[in-house]
C-alpha cells in the first residue's frame, strides 16, 4: 500500500509543475507588459490555440517532440525546464515544512524567484510588479509568522535595500557608471521582507561569491573585460532559495569554524 507521505509528494512535485506552465506565461509576457490571462497560450508563429493535452506539463513537450503541433516551430527547452525546475522546488518545500502556512508563504516566493531569473537572464530587468508587490506580501506575512516578526521584516526591508543601494552609489560614484539596478535593490528588500534582515548577510555573500566565480569565468572564457554585464538577480534568487533549505544550517558551521 503507497504511504499517504508519498502520495502528497508526488502531488507536490505535480501541482509545482503545472505552476510553472503558468510561470512561463509570466516569464514570456511580463516583460512586454502584456496579460498573464487572456489571451489564452498560442503558438507565436501560427497563433495555434494550444489545447488542453499539449499543456500538459513536461509530458507534452517530449510527446510533440519539442515542436508546434500545428506548424512545427520549435517550442524552447526552458518551457519544461521551469516546470521541471518549479516541480522539483515545491517538493523539496513539502520535504522539509510539510503542508501549512509556511509552506504556502515560501512556495509563492519560490515561484517569484523563477520567474525573476528567467526574465533577468533573457531581459536583464526584474519587473516591478512582482517585487513591490513582494515587499508588501512580505511584511503583512510577518504579522502571522512569530519566529520572523513584523519589526524584524521591516529591518530586512531597510538593511535589504540599503546596502545595495549603498552599493549601487559608492560603484557609480567610484567607477563613474551605473554598475547595479534598480531592480536588484528592491529584490533583496523583498527578501529581507520574508527573511528578515539576518539572511540579508548571508544572500549578499552568497550571492557575490558565486556571481564574482560565474562572472569571472564567464569573462575568461568569452575573452571579454569589466564591462561585461551579468544579471546579478539570478544570483539574489538562487542565494534565497539556499538559505531556505539550508542557511541557518551553514550560518551556523560558520560561525564554529574557529572553536
Amino acid at each position: 500500500m503507497i504511504s499517504p507521505h508519498i502520495v502528497l509528494s508526488v502531488f507536490a512535485f505535480l501541482f509545482g509543475a503545472v505552476v510553472g506552465s503558468f510561470l512561463n506565461v509570466c516569464i514570456f509576457r511580463l516583460p512586454k507588459g502584456e496579460s498573464v490571462v487572456f489571451p489564452p497560450s498560442h503558438c507565436t508563429r501560427c497563433d495555434y490555440v494550444i489545447r488542453w493535452y499539449d499543456n500538459i506539463p513536461i509530458l507534452s513537450y517530449l510527446s510533440l517532440r519539442g515542436k508546434c503541433r500545428r506548424c512545427g516551430e520549435p517550442i524552447s527547452i526552458q518551457y519544461p525546464l521551469v516546470e521541471l525546475l518549479n516541480g522539483v522546488l515545491t517538493l523539496l518545500l513539502y520535504l522539509k515544512f510539510g503542508p501549512g502556512f509556511p509552506f504556502i508563504v515560501l512556495f509563492v516566493f519560490c515561484c517569484a524567484m523563477v520567474v525573476i531569473t528567467f526574465i533577468d537572464l533573457e531581459h536583464q530587468i526584474i519587473p516591478d510588479s512582482i517585487t513591490l508587490p513582494g515587499i508588501v506580501i512580505g511584511f503583512i506575512v510577518s504579522f502571522f509568522i512569530p519566529s520572523l516578526g513584523w519589526l524584524n521584516s521591516l529591518i530586512g526591508i531597510v538593511a535589504g535595500g540599503g546596502s545595495l543601494l549603498l552599493v549601487a552609489y559608492g560603484y557609480q560614484f567610484l567607477a563613474k557608471k551605473e554598475g547595479m539596478g534598480g531592480g536588484d535593490i528592491k529584490l533583496l528588500a523583498m527578501m529581507g521582507a520574508f527573511f528578515g534582515w539576518q539572511a540579508v548577510p548571508f544572500i549578499i555573500f552568497a550571492s557575490s561569491l558565486v556571481g564574482s566565480v560565474i562572472g569571472i569565468t564567464v569573462m575568461l572564457i568569452q575573452k571579454k573585460d569589466s564591462k561585461l554585464a551579468i544579471p546579478f538577480g539570478p544570483f539574489l534568487a538562487g542565494a534565497a532559495i539556499l538559505y531556505i533549505f539550508f542557511g541557518r544550517a551553514l550560518i551556523h558551521w560558520y560561525l564554529n569554524l574557529g572553536r
